[in-house]
C-alpha cells in the first residue's frame, strides 16, 4: 500500500513539478493538491492522507496555523514542511509542530525523495507511527 500524499503550496508550477517528481516513486500516491490553508484543511478531512506536504508562507492562513489545526484532530496526517525560507526559526517551529522535517524547495528532490521512501518503508512494515523513527526523520532535517 502506497503512501497516501495531500500537497499545499500556493504555487502551481512547484505542486506539478512535486507531483511529477513523486509520480516516479512507486509507494507514493499524491491523492489531492490544495492551494491555502483553508482548502488544504478540507481535502485533508475529507481525503484522509497519510502525509501532508505543506508550504510554510501562503496566503490568509500558513502552514503553520494549518499543522496546528491538524493537530487538533483525532489522527492528524504527518506533516512535511516545503519551504524557500530555510531558517533556524523556522526549523525550530517546525519541530514544535511534530513535523517529520522542513524541506527546502531548492533542494526538494533530492532531499524529499529519500523521507517519503522511509516514511513508506516504515508505513509498510508496521512502524509508521513509532517515536523513534520520527526523531530519526526529524534529527535529519529539522
Amino acid at each position: 500500500m502506497s503512501l497516501r500524499i495531500l500537497l499545499v503550496d500556493d504555487s502551481h508550477t512547484f505542486l506539478n513539478a512535486v507531483t511529477q517528481c513523486l509520480a516516479m516513486m512507486p509507494e507514493a500516491e499524491v491523492v489531492g493538491q490544495a492551494y491555502d490553508g483553508a482548502e488544504a484543511l478540507a481535502k485533508a478531512q475529507t481525503m484522509q492522507p497519510d502525509l501532508v506536504l505543506l508550504d510554510i508562507v501562503m496566503p490568509h492562513m500558513t502552514g503553520f496555523e494549518v499543522a496546528t489545526q491538524m493537530q487538533t484532530w483525532p489522527k492528524p496526517p504527518r506533516i512535511l514542511f516545503l519551504s524557500l525560507h530555510d531558517s533556524e526559526s523556522y526549523r525550530t517551529a517546525a519541530l514544535e509542530l511534530g513535523a517529520v522535517a522542513l524541506v527546502g524547495k531548492g533542494n526538494f528532490v533530492a532531499d524529499l525523495m529519500p523521507i517519503i521512501a522511509r516514511l513508506a518503508a516504515d508505513r509498510h512494515s508496521g512502524h509508521g507511527d513509532a517515536p523513534a523513527q520520527a526523531a530519526h526523520l526529524s534529527g535529519v532535517h529539522i
